[in-house]
C-alpha cells in the first residue's frame, strides 16, 4: 500500500482511511487469544474519538511511554524500549512525515526489516478497546499515540495481534533494526560479561534480557522479577562504591511498573555509598518499570542477554 497516494485520496475525499487488509474487525486480533463471547464486545476507537487533541509523539519518544496492555508481547515491547534509546535506528522505525495535525486522514505508516528489506505497513488509527480500555499496549500520556499505533502495525505484518502474544526478543531486535544480534546465556556466562555489556552500551547497541520460566503465567516473584519475561537493558555502568568500583546494570520492564527489589533497587542503602552527583545522574526513584541492580544478581536472575546493533 502506498502511504502518500493514499493520505491524498482520502484528503481529497474528505474520508478518513479505513484498511480493508487489516480491517477493525476480529480477523485482525486472532480468533484464540480471547474466548469468543469476549472477542465479540471488543471495540474500535480512533484517537481523535478518545481525545480532543491527540499527539503522535509528545516531548520526543522514551521507553516509559510505553506500559504493555493485555497482550503477551513483551518481547517486542523490551525490543522497542531499546529501540527508543537509539535514535540513529528509531527514524527507520517511525518515518516522520505523519501526525495529528497536519494532514491527518486516519492513516498510519512504519517500517521493519523482512528478509533483508525494509517494508512499510501502512494501518488506520483504529485500535481496540475491551471493556473501555486498551487491549494492546497503553501510553503513559493519555494523548500520545505512536506506541498503540506502531503495535497496530507490526501485529498487521506478523498477521494479528495473536501472533504477537508470545515470541522472541531475538527477532524483534532484527525486526526493528535491520541488525546483527547475538545471545548469550547466562547460566553459562562469558568470563567478561561485565566488559561485554559497557562496550555494547558504549557503541549504542540495543540490549534486552528475559527470564525462564512460562510467558503465559507472568509470575512475579517477591524481588519483583517476572518469570517467563522479557526486559530491556538500558544502561552499564562502573561506579565508585565505598572503597572500590562496582558494575551495575540498569532494566526496564515494559509493563511500565513491577521492578526488582534486591540490592540497588531504587530504595536500597547501596546508594547512600555512592557520591552524590553519581547518585543523581543514575537514580530515577519512581515506580515506572526500571532498576539497578549488580551485574551478579542480574546473572542470577536473568536466563539470557541479546545484543543486537548494525553490523557484528
Amino acid at each position: 500500500q502506498d502511504f502518500s497516494r493514499l493520505r491524498a485520496s482520502c484528503l481529497s475525499q474528505g474520508l478518513l482511511f479505513e484498511d480493508a487488509t487489516f480491517p477493525a474487525h476480529v480477523s485482525s486480533i486472532g480468533p484464540n487469544l480471547l474466548p469468543e463471547d469476549t472477542l465479540r464486545r471488543i471495540q474500535w476507537k480512533r484517537p481523535t474519538e478518545l481525545q480532543r487533541n491527540p499527539f503522535l509523539i509528545v516531548d520526543g519518544v522514551s521507553r516509559f511511554d510505553i506500559m504493555q496492555g493485555e497482550i503477551g508481547d513483551c518481547w517486542m515491547l523490551a525490543a522497542l524500549g531499546s529501540l527508543t534509546l537509539r535514535k540513529q535506528f528509531l527514524e527507520n522505525v517511525l518515518p516522520k512525515d505523519q501526525g495529528f495535525q497536519d494532514d491527518y486522514a486516519g492513516i498510519f505508516h512504519f517500517r521493519f526489516w523482512q528478509y533483508g528489506d525494509w517494508v512499510d505497513v501502512v494501518i488506520d488509527d483504529r485500535l481496540p478497546f475491551l471493556n473501555g480500555r486498551y487491549l494492546s499496549v497503553q501510553p503513559r500520556t493519555s494523548h500520545e499515540f505512536w506506541p498503540s499505533l506502531l503495535e497496530k502495525a507490526y501485529a498487521k505484518l506478523r498477521g494479528s495481534y495473536q501472533n504477537l502474544h508470545g515470541g522472541y526478543l531475538s527477532d524483534a531486535l532484527v525486526d526493528l533494526t535491520g541488525g546483527v544480534q547475538v545471545q548469550f546465556s547466562l547460566k553459562d556466562p562469558p568470563p567478561d560479561l561485565e566488559e561485554i555489556l559497557k562496550a555494547a552500551d558504549k557503541s549504542h547497541c540495543l540490549m534486552g534480557c528475559s527470564t525462564s520460566g512460562q510467558w503465559q503465567r507472568n509470575i512475579e516473584l517477591r524481588n519483583g522479577i517476572v518469570q517467563g519475561h522479557a526486559y530491556t537493558v538500558t544502561g552499564a555502568v562502573k561506579i565508585r562504591y565505598k572503597n572500590g568500583w562496582k558494575h551495575i546494570i540498569r532494566v526496564w520492564n515494559p509493563w511500565g511498573r513491577g521492578e526488582w527489589k534486591g540490592p540497588w533497587s531504587d530504595n536500597s542503602p547501596q546508594w547512600d555509598y555512592v557520591e552524590p552527583k553519581y547518585r543523581e545522574a543514575l537514580l530515577r526513584n519512581k515506580d515506572d518499570g526500571e532498576f539497578w541492580m549488580s551485574c551478579k544478581n542480574f546473572q542470577e536472575q536473568f536466563s539470557r542477554l541479546y545484543i543486537c546493533n548494525r553490523t557484528p
